[in-house]
């Protein structure tokens, strides 16, 4: 059994599921779980259907969708032929489940609304894809996630019940020869039935879920790039491809703010040794990236930059020392703020904290936290991470840059820059 992940980009035009359908073609012979994302920018668009409804604007949420339903519509009649009405048909279903929802008036919290409107765009890329699929002979199973990834309700980053989620997942997978699975990811459903989403970029998850619970040979997740990249080529000119990374370097990675893998992925797949593949849907024949458990020695300098930060400055106020008690009321603080600082600095009586730039939590801090510390916020900042770094490219990245903040270890150097 293999696990592939096409992304929305994979997906977002007539073109591209042709040549996404090319790529099964060639694995058609082995057992496949195939996870699509919705297509292009149509998460963001149902974004906007969602807060508009929740804004009372019923008939500007109503016309917003229908013109995601045109869309796809439009998509499905110039790839089909002899399945058009039977994908029709299905989209439909999909299609009322939100109109249903938009001709009501909110009542419970935005997340809530936000999972039921927005996991719909699974539900149709999926449907279109699969009916080409079987239009093109290439014989395929549709499944509804939602039937089978069992979480609990915590809307919009939803945590998957891991027993009963594989129970339903062995039940409706069967590693019969040839067969070809597709379903979606980002998306799960309460034990009510009530649909929940995993997060954004959440696709790569759901695909490491099955590939764990399955058993899977390896996972390929097919990107618009190369493979992973020592850096993102947009902001560092000389970025090159990695052809190989260990588990733990993916998820150094990760946590630093690299967004070619999902944070959550990489456990999975750990935990049972699967291979993970990054590869190339433009052109399949390029080798793309293997990650795996083993470590890769002499990796070039990784590149990561994290926008979008603020520094909050923290300082004693009767100049006592910064101790445990405060340390812990601060960390609690994070906590129910669910806030995680990308670089904790303290000193004899004050602290320093860069976090992502969330200026409702951020303030909410600097409010709770005031009890304890003066406190000051420093905005407009970016996060500078260099793996396997060395010196003469820190200067390089950082020249005639102004360093607010700089932390440094045998392997790792970083910089919150102006």
């Amino acid at each position: 059994m293999k696990i592939f992940k096409f992304g929305g980009a994979s997906v977002n035009s007539v073109d591209r599921i042709k040549s996404m359908a090319d790529i099964v073609d060639q694995y058609a012979a082995d057992n496949l779980v195939i996870i699509v994302s919705a297509m292009g920018k149509t998460t963001n668009a149902l974004e906007k259907v969602a807060e508009s409804f929740y804004n009372n604007k019923l008939e500007e949420s109503i016309g917003l969708f229908n013109t995601i339903k045109q869309q796809h519509i439009t998509t499905a009649k110039y790839l089909l032929v002899t399945k058009l009405t039977a994908c029709l048909e299905q989209l439909n279903q999909f299609f009322t489940e939100v109109e249903w929802l938009l001709h009501d008036k909110p009542v419970r919290q935005y997340d809530y609304y936000y999972d039921q409107i927005v996991s719909v765009g699974e539900l149709m890329s999926t449907c279109i894809v699969s009916h080409y699929l079987n239009e093109r002979k290439i014989a395929n199973e549709w499944l509804d996630v939602r039937d089978l990834l069992r979480t609990d309700n915590n809307f919009r980053d939803a945590g998957i019940d891991w027993q009963i989620t594989a129970e339903k997942v062995l039940q409706s997978v069967q590693k019969k020869n040839h067969s070809i699975y597709i379903t979606q990811g980002f998306i799960g459903s309460t034990d009510e039935n009530e649909s929940t989403t995993l997060g954004r970029e959440g696709s790569d998850y759901t695909a490491a879920i099955f590939a764990n619970i399955l058993d899977a040979e390896s996972l390929t997740i097919w990107k618009d790039v190369e493979g992973v990249m020592n850096a993102d080529p947009k902001t560092y000119k000389d970025a090159q491809l990695i052809s190989e990374l260990s588990f733990n370097e993916v998820i150094e990675m990760a946590y630093y703010g690299a967004q070619v893998i999902h944070p959550k992925t990489i456990k999975p797949l750990q935990n049972k040794g699967i291979a993970l593949n990054v590869k190339c849907f433009l052109d399949a024949t390029l080798p793309g990236t293997v990650i795996q458990a083993k470590a890769v020695k002499e990796l070039p300098p990784i590149i990561v930059y994290k926008e979008h930060q603020a520094i909050i400055h923290l300082f004693s106020k009767d100049f006592s020392f910064v101790g445990e008690e405060p340390m812990a009321t601060l960390y609690k603080l994070l906590s129910n703020l669910k806030l995680k600082p990308n670089l904790i600095q303290t000193g004899a009586i004050n602290v320093q904290l860069c976090l992502d730039d969330k200026p409702d939590r951020l303030e909410a801090l600097a409010f709770s936290a005031n009890e304890l510390f003066d406190v000051s916020i420093e905005k407009g900042l970016t996060l500078l991470t260099i793996r396997h770094y060395t010196k003469e490219l820190f200067e390089e990245l950082t020249k005639d840059k102004q360093i607010v903040l700089q932390q440094m270890t045998g392997e790792t150097v970083q910089a919150l820059i102006k």
